[in-house]
């Protein structure tokens, strides 16, 4: 009887093991991994884009949604607002679809916090309570959380990390959008999306440029760079419209300079003219009267 139950059980620990060899975890990751959750709070739903991180596989949790999450959706897709209420039905609509799509198991948690008013601080409680990470797009409440000791996932900021790396020295062709803020600069966009301020690009606005990359800044918002202009060689830079206003008043103020004094010259010469043509005419009448003399009847 003893030898049965010895059998059974060495039969169980083989399945087990054989079990674990198929799923990629040992049998030291089956008898201490701890499945891993991921709390979404509503900006994550009204996002969107945790489908497709799911859908990519980079996200194995166990993902959970909030009631009270749920329901401030519901509040705001019933409410005035219509931007508010399209994202926010949006946001009810990625719940679903991550229900029937996830892979992973997707719990709508029901736990109430009947001492906590703000949806932020419960986000944080239920996170400590379940022992959980927290996924949101929300700065301010990726710092709360932070502060807190929970560890927070913000797809905004992977995405800014995930940007290339542009170094000082690289040439770039950037199309310059608009003026920057002093009088020389000009600001475009790097394919990414990332803000580039061009030195001496204000002249060049609406016209793509080569680039030179000077520096590059990071902020909190992301990354900023800095580029100089090369203009091209033997490619006259575009004249701005006040020296174009102020070339073509010269040229037609010279002109009226020049057609004045072709006037004046001319009649000074028909003058000169009609009085050498009278002086011919009196001597040849002088000439006429020492030829023929006329007596008087």
């Amino acid at each position: 009887m003893i030898m049965n139950i010895l059998e059974l059980g060495l039969l169980g620990v083989i399945i087990w093991m054989l079990a674990g060899q198929r799923t990629g975890m040992g049998v030291g990751a089956h008898l201490f991994a701890r499945r891993n959750k991921l709390i979404l709070d509503s900006c994550a739903l009204i996002d969107g884009r945790i489908v497709e991180i799911v859908r990519s596989g980079f996200v194995i949790s166990e993902l959970i949604i909030p009631q009270f999450i749920l329901n401030e959706l519901q509040m705001l897709a019933d409410g005035p607002d219509s931007h508010k209420r399209e994202r926010a039905r949006y946001g009810l609509d990625i719940a679903h679809e991550l229900q029937d799509t996830a892979p992973m198991r997707v719990i709508v948690d029901r736990t109430v916090f009947p001492n906590i008013d703000h949806t932020d601080d419960k986000l944080v409680a239920l996170a400590k309570k379940l022992r959980a990470q927290l996924y949101t797009t929300d700065y301010n409440l990726g710092k709360v959380a932070a502060v807190e000791g929970v560890q927070v996932l913000n797809v905004n900021e992977l995405s800014q990390s995930l940007r290339p790396i542009t170094l000082p020295g690289e040439m770039l062709t950037i199309k310059i959008i608009q003026k920057g803020s002093n009088r020389d600069q000009g600001v475009g966009y790097l394919d990414d999306g990332t803000m580039i301020v061009i030195e001496g690009g204000a002249k060049y606005v609406g016209r793509e440029m080569p680039v030179s990359v000077t520096r590059m800044h990071q902020t909190v918002a992301g990354k900023m760079v800095f580029g100089q202009v090369k203009e091209p060689k033997n490619v006259p830079s575009p004249a701005r419209p006040q020296q174009t206003q102020a070339r073509s008043a010269a040229a037609a103020s010279s002109g009226q300079s020049a057609g004045g004094v072709r006037r004046i010259a001319a009649s000074g010469s028909a003058g000169r003219a009609g009085a050498a043509v009278s002086s011919m005419a009196g001597q040849a009448r002088a000439r006429l009267r020492s030829r023929f003399k006329f007596s008087p009847r």
